[in-house]
Formats: structure tokens, sequence, C-alpha cells
């Protein structure tokens, strides 16, 4: 049934009123989103109008009918029981029909399954035949060549090659049929026959092949290749090689003794393991490589001699006669001998004579079981132990100065950019473990920054003790330079009655009161801030010269005391004073006294100086200084006067 079309101007669709799931709630809703309610109101009002014209219209079109409809329905129950006995007539014949027709179907179904089993037994007595046929053949093909000579191995190797090789194709065909024929009694008969062909044709192969290797013969071997490829036993002649050819080399070259009595041992075990390619497989590579033969119809394909017969007696001899060499005891030692034995596997892999031969020795077991065999594992937990060590190691050891000469002020930090080199050293990084030693490296940074947040916070606890260390480091600087100074008492010794020279230098004790504080420039440089260098100084300088000025105070007031007592001693002994002058012609002792002292006071004012700072900076300096140089002027005058 189709609804009336209305206006375009609708807001909704009339469709959506014929729906199974129609809603009016859901119909309201969506309406709403897009026009008001009062004007969804007036387009339903209008289509309400537009229905009930239409369906006015559509009574009046039929009302003569809807009229009539009674008047036309009379006597068709009469009909319509006339018809019910033709109706069931007709039934009951077509369902004879059925049934005569599912018979003949079900006969000709059996017919056609006898005929289809007659086939199939058919086909097997077929394969039986040509089974037998060929057993006869191959038989008679033996017994011929039998008659000539005692048998094949006597015969020349090229004419008993291609009596197999016609053997191979009909025992292939042979081979073929008797597995099509798996269970038929009359095989089992015949199978025996068949067990005698298939060893003697193996025995005949492996003599002739081993012959034709022996002898160098390219034909023969050609022969017994491709006789092999046609029964589908090319494993088995790779197998023969590798223990025919292949295992009595590997086992006079591969010696654990020779390799550990020769510091070079392993290499030369595998260059010699390398030679044994070219000398010794260049026959089989240029029957199925054609490494040397240009006709690509002389190649037998389907072979692979250095992955399947060569490559698997290296590794089986490898693993069971040096089986220390997976050792992972002593990493340095580990190391060597495995980027020696993957530098082997990589030159093995370039004698290989195309990219897929290469595949194939990858996906090979031996290859994968040699890759195995290095416990990489076990070698890197060795090395990060050693590289985590020595980190750990120069942490513990605090903030120890780095080594004259490093480009780093921290020992830690010197060792630890040592680790980070150490990681990708040509002796210890080895490719597969690039994920590990990465891991590692960043295991090392992070745990410098440790060490450094710790250190930073080990500073902010600190930083209230600095004062009382400023203190103690100023303290102790004071001590060790004041106890030289004190010396000065001394100086009026060395020159009374000593008859020594005038003084032009300072005294030594001034060297060696100053010694601590140069100390102290030279081993905190580029440790301490300059700053607080300077603050030590000028403290502890303040500090030695006012006990100096008071030292220096006591001996020149001494030596004052010692002069007035000399001055009444002289003006006592009046009968001597022309005697006296003449004796004291030179400079005083008092005043070589005053003279010493003022050169010291000077020469510390210089090496206050020198370390950076200024005389001015220093307390009490300026009044010593006055002190002295009234000192000086006074044995000026004093010498200047005698």
């Amino acid at each position: 049934m189709t609804l009336p079309k209305g206006p375009d101007s609708l807001c909704f669709d009339k469709d959506e009123f014929m729906k199974d799931d129609f809603d009016v709630d859901k119909f309201v809703a969506d309406c709403r989103k897009r026009v008001q309610l009062e004007e969804m109101r007036e387009d339903l009002e209008q289509y309400y109008r537009l229905l009930k014209t239409a369906m006015v219209e559509l009574i009046n079109k039929d009302y003569a009918d809807f009229v009539n409809l009674s008047t036309n329905l009379v006597g068709m129950d009469k009909a319509l029981n006339q018809l019910s006995v033709p109706l069931g007539q007709l039934r009951e014949e077509v369902l004879s029909l059925r049934s005569s027709v599912n018979a003949v179907i079900e006969a000709i179904d059996t017919q056609l399954s006898k005929q289809d089993d007659i086939q199939k037994k058919k086909i097997c007595v077929l394969r039986l035949i040509q089974v037998v046929r060929s057993v006869e053949k191959i038989e008679k093909i033996l017994h011929q060549n039998t008659k000539d000579t005692p048998s094949l191995e006597t015969s020349s190797p090229l004419l008993a090659g291609q009596i197999l090789e016609r053997i191979a194709t009909e025992f292939n065909q042979l081979q073929f049929h008797a597995v099509q024929s798996k269970g038929m009694p009359l095989l089992d008969n015949v199978r025996p026959r068949i067990a005698g062909i298939t060893a003697m044709l193996q025995q005949s192969l492996e003599g002739l092949l081993i012959q034709g290797l022996q002898t160098s013969n390219i034909d023969i071997v050609r022969h017994c290749l491709r006789t092999y490829a046609t029964i589908d036993k090319t494993r088995d002649a790779e197998a023969l090689v590798g223990q025919v050819l292949v295992k009595p080399y590997m086992d006079e070259v591969i010696v654990e003794q020779f390799v550990k009595s020769n510091p070079n041992g392993l290499k030369m075990m595998y260059s010699k393991l390398l030679e044994f390619v070219p000398h010794h497989c260049r026959l089989l590579r240029e029957v199925t490589g054609g490494a040397i033969s240009s006709e690509k119809a002389d190649i037998v394909p389907g072979y692979d001699f250095l992955v399947n017969s060569v490559w698997p007696e290296i590794i089986r001899g490898v693993e069971e006669r040096v089986p220390s060499l997976f050792n992972p005891g002593n990493p340095d030692a580990f190391y060597e001998r495995y980027t020696v034995s993957m530098d082997f596997v990589r030159k093995f892999e370039r004698q290989c004579g195309s990219q897929a031969s290469v595949k194939r020795l990858r996906a090979h077991p031996c290859y994968q079981s040699f890759h195995n065999k290095w416990n990489l594992p076990v070698y890197f937990q060795l090395r990060f132990k050693e590289i985590a060590g020595s980190l750990e190691n120069a942490i513990s050891d605090g903030l120890e100065a780095a080594p004259a000469g490093s480009s780093y002020h921290l020992q830690v930090t010197e060792v630890l950019w040592s680790c980070v080199c150490r990681c990708w050293a040509d002796q210890v990084y080895l490719p597969p473990l690039a994920h590990r030693f990465w891991k590692l490296t960043l295991q090392l940074i992070s745990r410098y920054a440790t060490f450094l947040t710790e250190v930073k916070h080990s500073c902010a606890a600190l930083s209230s003790c600095i004062p009382t260390l400023n203190s103690r480091m100023t303290q102790h600087l004071t001590e060790r330079s004041v106890r030289f100074l004190k010396n000065a008492s001394e100086v009026p010794r060395l020159y009374r009655r000593t008859n020594k020279e005038v003084p032009t230098r300072a005294s030594a004790y001034m060297d060696n009161a100053l010694q601590p504080l140069h100390q102290l420039v030279t081993d905190s440089k580029n440790v301490v801030k300059d700053s607080i260098i300077q603050e030590w100084l000028r403290v502890t300088l303040t500090d030695c010269t006012h006990r100096y000025f008071e030292t220096i105070s006591d001996v020149l007031s001494s030596v004052r005391k010692m002069e007035e007592s000399l001055k009444r001693l002289k003006q006592a002994r009046k009968t001597t004073t022309t005697s006296t002058v003449g004796v004291n012609a030179g400079p005083s002792d008092d005043c070589k006294i005053r003279l010493q002292l003022a050169l010291d006071v000077e020469y510390l004012g210089e090496q206050i100086q020198k370390m950076g700072l200024q005389p001015s900076d220093i307390t009490m300096f300026s009044s010593l200084l006055e002190l002295v140089q009234e000192a000086r002027d006074l044995a000026s005058g004093e010498q200047t006067g005698s």
C-alpha cells in the first residue's frame, strides 16, 4: 500500500508511517529538532486532510464493486465442490508418478555406484599391473647387466651411472603406483622384490657417488645426483656427502687441544674449515650450481651441499669437540671467541652460491643452534657487574677530585664517562646486545643523576653549617700561620751581639707563616668559589695581622727598653765612651732589628696583594705598617747619626 504524496514543504517523510518500527515519540522528537511544535501540528493536519481526500476518492472509484460484492458470490460454494473430485484424482496420479520416478532414480544410482566401483578396481588393477611391469622391467635391466658384468660396481662407471639413471626413472614410476595401490593384497606379494630393488639402488648409488667424488669424475657425480633427485632422495645424497667427505676432514681439523695451546688457534681452525669448500666441494658446486659449466642443462638442481652437508658437520664438530668455546666465565676471552666465530659465519655465508642459499643457511636448525649456544645474557651480566660496580665504587668514594689532566672536576664524573665509553668499546660491545647496553647506559646516567640529587640535598642540609665551617676553616688557618708569626719575637736574638749584616729581605718565618694560605689558594682552585677563598683569606689575615701586631709591638717595646737600658749603662761608663763609639761604627743591633721587622711587614703586604687582596682590606694592617715604619724611621735616624 502506498500513501499519497504530500507537499515538499512538509517537515516529515510520509514513508515513516509505514515502517514496522514506527514510534510516535521518536517521530515527534525528530520533527521538533527541525521545526517548532506549532508548525509540525499544521503539517500533520495538512497531510491528514490529504489522506482523507484520497480515501474518499478510492471508495468512490470502486463503489459499484463494493455494492455488488454479495451478489457476485452467489453459487461459489457449489462450484468449489465440483472441483474437489477432479483435483483429488489428479493428486493420486501425481503421487504415483513420483513413486515410479524415484524407483528409476534409485536403480540408476545403484548402477552408477557399481560402475564407479568397477572403475576404481580397474584403476587399482592397472596400477598393480604397472607395478609388476616396473618391477619386472627393473629386474630385466639388472639381469641383462649381470650377464655382461658381475655387478654394477665392476662395470664402467659412466655406463653404471646411465643404467642407474634408467632404473631410477622406472623406480620413480614404481614408487608412485605402489603408493596409489597401498593396501592391495597383491602389493604385499611384490613388496619384497621392491625392497630388494630399493636396497640395491641405494647401495649402488652410494658406491658410485663415492667413487665419482674420489676420482673427481664429473659425469658420474652428475648421473648419481640426477638419479637421487629422480627418486626424491636428495637429502640422502647430502647426508652421504656429509658422512663420507665432510666428517673425516672435520674430525682432523676440529681439535680442542690445538685451539687451547695456540694463541690464535681458533682463527687458524676456522681458516682451515673455510678452506674445505674451495678445495673439496668444487666438483659438487660445479654440478649443482654451475660454478664452471656454462651449460644450464648440465646443472642438477635441488641440492645445497654447503648448507645441508658441510655446515651441519662443522657445527656438530665444534659443539661436541670444543665445548669450552661457549664458556662465558671470562668475558674478555668470550668476547674474542664470539667475534672470531661470527666472523667465520659471515665468511662461510659469502661462500654460498646465492642469496637463496644464505637464507636456507640461516633457516637451518644447526645455524640457530650455534647462535643459541653463545650465552650472551650471562656475558652481559658479567659486563654489567664490572661496569656498574666501578661506578658504584666511585660514588661510594664521595666527592673525590678527578686526576690531574682530566676534563672533569670529580672522580665520579670521570668514572661515569669511562663506564659509558666502555659499554660501546670494541672489546666489550656486541651487536646482539645493543638494547641491553643501551639500557645500561641509561641506567648509569640515571644513577649519576641520583647521586647528584643526593649531593644537592646534602648541600641543602649542610647550608646551615656553612658559617661554622667557615669559622673553623679560618681558625685552623690562623693557628697554622700564627704559630710561625710568633717567631718574630726571636728576631732580637738573631741580631744582638751577632755582628750580622744589615737585613735586606724578609725573615724565613714569613714564608712558613704564609705557606698554608698559598696552599689553600692552590688546592681550592676550581673546587671552591673564588669569593669564598678570598673571604677565608681576608678573615685569616685579619686575625693573623692582629696577633702579629701584638707580637711586633712587644718586640719593639722590648727593643726600646733594652736600648734605653744600654744608654743608661753607657752614661754610667763615661770613661769608655770614646772607645765604645769607635767600636760601634756601623748600624746598631737595634737598628737591624727594626729594619728586619719592617722588611717582614712589607713582605706581608706584598703577599697579601699576590693573594688577590688589598692591604686596606685587612684590619690592623695599616696600623702594623705605621708601627714598623716608625721603627724604620727611627733606625734610619740612628744609622744617620752614627
